[in-house]
């Protein structure tokens, strides 16, 4: 069976406190032949099975109640940040509120790289790394090349995802925090052509920092097939992936020089645009770019290695803003951008 409820004591607390309601496990979407599907009815938090590379991976997944079962709706995959994982990442980043208030499925995989746990005891579902090309992980080593090839995976998780549950594929976006963010980031760079948009927080790149000089991009890592609109979110005392940048090949160089560089990927001819979104927020834009691919970025100036809204659990030192709510206007960046029909 393609996919399953959540079983297992500390995942029924989770979201017993979330107060998600899981069904019986039903039947794969069917195709009505028409571009259209009809999507089983269960909802809530499930486990679909992916199987990639000769293994199969359990990917969580949200489906909202009272979506319409024979239309297609959006996707986002929400990758969770060193040391994480997929159900830490949902609970992070309240993506299932917004999901309920605006239709669309949410898909939290976990990376496949160990990583020590931050705090005792260590989370049930592991403590995890994912593979962004050519850079170190926390760990400060590359992965191994037996490493699972995470733009591959992520791609074949969008491909079951939708094929399972009826996610209309022009309209599969990817968010994620630090090392979630700098994947979403290279996903960016590689799959442009599977993805509307991305929005990382605290983690945006254009490609690994460059080897002789850290504190510029690879301008080869990152050159992809078409302009992506691009939302970013971070702090300006983060000591984890710092604003001003670092001499480390995992973070390298500044945010800004992120932001200016997927302008100049989109071609954009305005900005930025600095607008004063609250006391310690400022919303920075990159306008008339080519195709409408925006570049947007909240700069939090008191904001630490964190999510703007979150009230789920610590994810990394400093503040976390309450005067935005990252998941909101994510939703709301990503609703004016799908994939041009082929």
């Amino acid at each position: 069976m393609p996919y399953r409820s959540l079983h297992g004591w500390v995942l029924a607390v989770a979201i017993v406190a979330a107060g998600v309601v899981l069904g019986a496990a039903s039947p794969a979407a069917a195709d009505r032949g028409d571009g259209s599907c009809l999507r089983p009815d269960e909802t809530g938090d499930m486990r679909v099975d992916v199987q990639f590379a000769g293994t199969t991976y359990s990917v969580l997944v949200y489906v909202p109640e009272d979506m319409r079962r024979t239309r297609r709706v959006p996707l986002v995959l929400n990758l969770h940040g060193s040391q994480a994982n997929g159900a830490i990442q949902m609970a992070v980043s309240g993506l299932r509120a917004v999901a309920d208030d605006e239709s669309f499925i949410v898909a939290a995989p976990s990376g496949a790289i160990p990583l020590p746990p931050p705090q005792q005891p260590a989370d049930p579902n592991g403590h995890w790394a994912w593979n962004v090309p050519g850079v170190p992980t926390t760990a400060g080593q590359l992965p191994p090349p037996t490493a699972r090839d995470d733009v591959r995976f992520l791609s074949r998780v969008i491909d079951v995802v939708s094929r399972e549950l009826c996610t209309d594929t022009r309209r599969t976006y990817v968010t994620g925090h630090s090392g979630g963010g700098r994947m979403a980031s290279a996903l960016g760079c590689r799959i442009a052509d599977r993805i509307a948009a991305i929005a990382p927080n605290a983690g945006l790149r254009a490609g690994r920092p460059d080897p002789d000089d850290v504190t510029v991009p690879e301008v080869e890592d990152c050159q992809p097939e078409r302009p992506l609109p691009v939302l970013t979110f971070h702090g300006q005392q983060d000591v984890v992936n710092p604003y001003g940048g670092n001499g480390d090949l995992r973070w390298g160089y500044a945010v800004p020089l992120a932001v200016q560089t997927w302008a100049r990927l989109n071609e954009c001819r305005r900005g930025p645009q600095a607008t004063t979104v609250s006391e310690h927020v400022t919303l920075l834009s990159y306008t008339r770019c080519r195709r409408g691919a925006e570049v947007e970025f909240y700069r939090v100036s008191d904001g630490g290695h964190t999510w703007p809204g979150s009230s789920g659990p610590p994810h990394g030192p400093g503040l976390v803003t309450q005067e935005i709510h990252a998941s909101r206007l994510m939703w709301e960046f990503f609703e004016g951008f799908r994939l041009p029909r082929r």
